[in-house]
């Protein structure tokens, strides 16, 4: 399959990423911030999950982030539902948003420590929401984690893996991420499991979600372009991670993937310093230096022009 010359990007900072800060973001710097990221171009951005508060008090602002921001009337907003009772609360406020990712792990163990339910349990909600949710005239994107390793179990089969993704397709979920959670994958398995993917699931938006843990971040996501994915998935200031198991550091940099692509001639529609902009602010917010790059060294100067 030939390089796609344009690809899509969803900002995820605002969810994946705050909800792994270990101090409360107060909800007026997160409005301020997902209005930069607005500016900035983005016609995806994950917003919210109607999680317990308990379980992820940093995201326990969802409703007022939600009444609260202002971006482009273009710009999709997505919320997170881990089950149908969180789906229940989302949907009190079905006006404020355009899609909803429901989320399976492929590995067993991952599923049962995350989500305390094993994935047959999850999946059976799953394809319930996924009715649901189409119902309501809303986009439903499914998300699968541990896609390319599991820290508990290891290898996950590739196998598995599609038979999930194709199960969420059936329900009625017309894209499915892939993520990298723990950051096991590598630029050749990427390749492997992206030509294998988009193969299988023609008829579905097929979206790449790594994590930059061992620093093959960008390399994975130069294989899945390579192999003709056009949908990724980022985090401004390389934010986010998982707490199942500690350790497991944050998303691809949305800035240093952005750069990336303009130097390789692939439009995304964004203007790339106004990224850098949010992601600066970002750090001064939390008031601790970022790992993206980008962050640092600015834009390449040939490139700073919106694509």
């Amino acid at each position: 399959m030939t390089r796609p010359h344009k690809v899509q990007i969803r900002e995820v900072g605002p969810r994946d990423g705050f909800q792994n800060e270990p101090e409360r973001i107060p909800t007026d710097d997160k409005v301020r911030l997902i209005n930069a990221l607005g500016r900035a171009g983005f016609a995806r951005i994950e917003v919210a999950s109607f999680v317990r508060p308990d379980v992820i008090p940093q995201l326990a602002d969802g409703v007022e982030v939600l009444e609260h921001i202002e971006v482009p009337d273009e710009t999709k907003l997505m919320v997170l539902v881990p089950n149908s009772k969180g789906l229940d609360n989302a949907l009190k406020v079905r006006d404020k948003f355009h899609e909803v990712a429901i989320f399976v792990s492929a590995s067993e163990t991952h599923n049962e420590k995350n989500v305390n339910r094993t994935v047959d349990e999850t999946m059976a909600d799953n394809d319930v929401m996924a009715k649901r949710i189409v119902a309501e005239g809303l986009d439903c994107a499914a998300v699968i984690a541990t896609s390319f390793g599991c820290p508990f179990e290891g290898k996950v089969d590739l196998t598995r893996v599609l038979d999930l993704a194709e199960r969420f397709a059936e329900a009625g979920a017309t894209e499915i991420g892939f993520g990298d959670t723990t950051g096991m994958c590598n630029p050749a398995y990427a390749s492997q499991f992206f030509t294998a993917a988009l193969e299988r699931l023609p008829d579905v938006e097929v979206t790449a979600h790594f994590h930059n843990t061992r620093g093959q971040g960008l390399a994975n996501a130069y294989a899945a372009l390579e192999a003709g994915c056009a949908s990724f998935e980022s985090s401004f200031g390389e934010l986010g991670g998982c707490p199942v198991p500690a350790g497991s550091t944050g998303n691809i940099a949305t800035e240093d993937l952005v750069s990336m692509f303009h130097e390789m001639g692939v439009e995304t529609g964004l203007d790339l310093p106004r990224v850098i902009d949010a992601a600066r602010e970002a750090q001064s917010v939390l008031g601790r230096k970022l790992t993206s790059h980008s962050i640092v060294a600015g834009p390449i100067e040939w490139a700073a022009s919106p694509r």
